[in-house]
């Protein structure tokens, strides 16, 4: 298009890439990777997306997630709407001319501290999977034994007390209906259903969870032996909430071949 002049073949790429971004826009971005930063009263976590796990483990795409990384180390942000409108989105739109998929900053975790609190950030080997932890007294090594215990563990709620009510509610009515179920006398069903109520509670509830790295005790043990406090977690998962539609690959080739 440019008839061989590579200045003008560059603008042209740059010129078009927002509206190949645009196009894209639309198309599943499921896969990708986390990048965390850790600062002196603040910690980031932020999710890149990508359509396959090819693209997020090109160099381009690595690139990118470097450029956010350093951008959350100097500016500490709360909404994904303020990261999305930041320098940053020219580097994205570019990124998706050069791969070619779908890419977004898709969420984000920011946790606050003070000088009494130690923070501790896990990301999983694949970068897919990685928690923030802010706990009152302690150690850094503890919080961040608790930021993977996060990550592996998937706990709902910080104590049983802060379980919200509509999980809470949606649970015992599935407990209930079992119980009814059984025939047993109501008396007995009341237990059972008391008594999944407890199970399920202890299992979502990050103090009351048995340890990773020793289940014979929990959460709360492991954090009075060290003389700590959980303030406050944040966990994501690459990908956790977006509905992907699967394909065999008999589907896929007749696809292709239309």
């Amino acid at each position: 298009d440019c008839e061989g002049d590579l200045e003008k073949a560059l603008d042209l790429l740059r010129s078009n890439s927002a509206l190949k971004a645009e196009k894209k826009s639309s198309r599943v971005a499921a896969d990708g990777i986390l990048v965390a930063s850790v600062n002196e009263d603040y910690a980031t976590l932020v999710e890149l997306n990508s359509e396959t796990d090819f693209a997020a483990k090109d160099a381009n795409f690595l690139s990118f997630g470097e450029k956010v990384k350093e951008y959350i180390s100097n500016n500490k942000i709360f909404d994904i709407s303020a990261l999305i409108e930041s320098s940053l989105e020219e580097d994205r739109k570019a990124l998706v001319q050069t791969i070619g998929e779908n890419i977004q900053i898709r969420r984000l975790a920011t946790l606050e501290f003070d000088s009494s609190m130690n923070v501790g950030a896990y990301i999983h080997s694949d970068s897919k999977l990685g928690s923030l932890v802010v706990i009152k007294d302690g150690t850094n090594e503890i919080a961040k034994d608790i930021a993977m215990h996060v990550s592996a563990f998937d706990p709902l709620c910080l104590s049983q007390d802060d379980i919200d009510q509509d999980v809470l509610e949606r649970e015992k009515a599935i407990y209930q209906n079992q119980a009814q179920d059984s025939g047993k006398p109501q008396d007995i069903m009341d237990k059972m259903v008391d008594g999944k109520i407890k199970r399920f509670l202890s299992e979502v509830s990050l103090i009351s969870q048995n340890f990773v790295k020793d289940p014979d005790i929990t959460v709360q043990e492991y954090l009075e032996k060290g003389g700590a406090t959980i303030v406050e977690f944040a966990r994501l998962k690459v990908g956790e909430g977006i509905e992907v539609e699967t394909k065999d690959f008999a589907e896929e080739v007749a696809e292709q071949l239309k």
